[in-house]
């Protein structure tokens, strides 16, 4: 076994070289947007200088939805990648099915258990072993706004749903699109997800998508929150249909739309556009959803492999995404904050550094919720049958009192 001399730029490290063999880590992932893709080069090239060899399987897709086709596929045919991007609930539908590796070994020498906050570790574990490493916190609850149109028309940007539904009328006759969003079902979930939790709030959030509470989910204010929700319709241009995220994202930063409801990784388009927080573009809480915090997390699951060397470069790639040093380059270019704790805020910006604030309040005051439409909060199965009453309700003439008897009926149907 050769000695490999570890180029450790912009790593603390402690080792300089090490006595390993170098292996392949294959990684499949959907960060493919222009501000995914360049916070993901940084880990691609953090495990390059540490020996070892990154091999790309990256499936274009926002959602994930695409990727984890390819993976099902991939794993039950017996040649499963040594990593995946899987998120949430989902971590434990893997661990389950017996795919996972054990990560204890590298996360009682990285402390990871005192590094992390209890609702990020307890995701990554299945069987109370670490199986899976967060690389972020996302809040998903933000609005992204372009200050300039509001300026030429003479308006607030709004902090509240009544506040919206006035100016966004105006927006329009301005020449304005005033909400910029992409027709696919994971972004109708994720503007459907803000609603209900500015209408509903945290406790009736949790109620319907955590607790799946029949009568929560058919109830009155839920039938609120579906009337909200499709009044947005008339605010959203024609050519929404199939439009990605980063695209939407793209309307907001050229003037096109003056608004788009998104989680924090709309921030990595921002920032890979050379936009400014606070001069370029303005970011808040989710109409009505100031003190709360609707959390994902990205992360890698760790599936188990039959090459030992393989095996201690997976290992590698593990505590390399808790270095501090990845877990700061990572989050600048990605818009999100460091799952680990303790880290140096002076980097980030004023978006990062709101959403660090909102997440600690929120964790204090019980405000804190998994996000439903990024598979935090339920099943893949429970998910699924929520995007499609979700999305078919916004695009046809469904009454919401319909649809509420539907996702009632469609939610506990998933969970049999």
């Amino acid at each position: 076994m050769k000695n490999l001399k570890y180029c450790l730029s912009g790593l603390a490290l402690s080792v300089a070289a090490s006595v390993s063999q170098a292996a392949e880590v294959e990684v499949l992932h959907y960060l493919t947007s222009s501000g995914e893709a360049a916070a993901i080069n940084v880990l691609k090239e953090y495990l390059g200088e540490s020996g070892h060899t990154w091999k790309d399987f990256a499936v274009a897709g926002g959602g994930g939805e695409s990727a984890m086709t390819v993976l099902k596929s991939r794993a039950i045919s017996g040649n499963p990648p040594a990593a995946a991007q899987i998120k949430g609930l989902d971590i434990q539908e893997w661990g389950d099915l017996g795919f996972l590796t054990d990560l204890d070994g590298v996360a009682t020498a990285g402390k990871w258990d005192t590094l992390l906050p209890p609702v990020v570790s307890n995701v990554m574990k299945y069987d109370g072993k670490y199986v899976a490493v967060p690389v972020n916190v996302h809040r998903v609850n933000w609005l992204w706004a372009n200050p300039e149109p509001f300026r030429k028309a003479g308006l607030g940007i709004p902090t509240t749903w009544e506040q919206f539904l006035e100016v966004a009328p105006k927006l329009k006759e301005a020449g304005v699109i005033p909400l910029a969003h992409g027709g696919q079902a994971w972004q109708d979930a994720t503007l459907f997800e803000a609603v209900a939790l500015g209408v509903g709030g945290p406790e009736f959030y949790s109620k319907a998508f955590v607790d799946h509470d029949e009568a929560t989910l058919k109830g009155a204010e839920m039938i609120n929150v579906f009337k909200t929700f499709k009044k947005l319709r008339d605010f959203i241009d024609p050519n929404a249909s199939g439009r990605d995220w980063n695209i939407a994202t793209s309307m907001v930063i050229n003037g096109e739309a003056a608004m788009q409801i998104m989680g924090d990784w709309a921030k990595g388009e921002f920032t890979a556009a050379g936009k400014k927080p606070g001069v370029d573009y303005v970011c808040l809480a989710a109409p009505d959803t100031s003190g709360t915090f609707t959390f994902n997390i990205d992360s890698f699951a760790m599936f188990a492999l039959s090459d030992d060397d393989a095996s201690k470069a997976q290992g590698k790639l593990a505590e390399l995404v808790m270095d501090p040093a990845f877990q700061e380059t990572f989050n600048l270019n990605k818009g999100s904050i460091p799952a680990r704790m303790g880290m140096n805020r002076a980097p980030f910006d004023s978006c990062a550094l709101a959403s660090m604030d909102a997440f600690e309040a929120s964790s204090a005051s019980g405000t804190l919720v998994p996000s439903m439409a990024h598979g935090l909060a339920t099943t893949s199965q429970v998910q699924g049958a929520i995007y499609d009453v979700v999305t078919n309700f916004f695009n046809s003439d469904t009454s919401a009192e319909d649809a509420v008897e539907t996702l009632a009926r469609s939610v506990k149907a998933a969970q049999l």
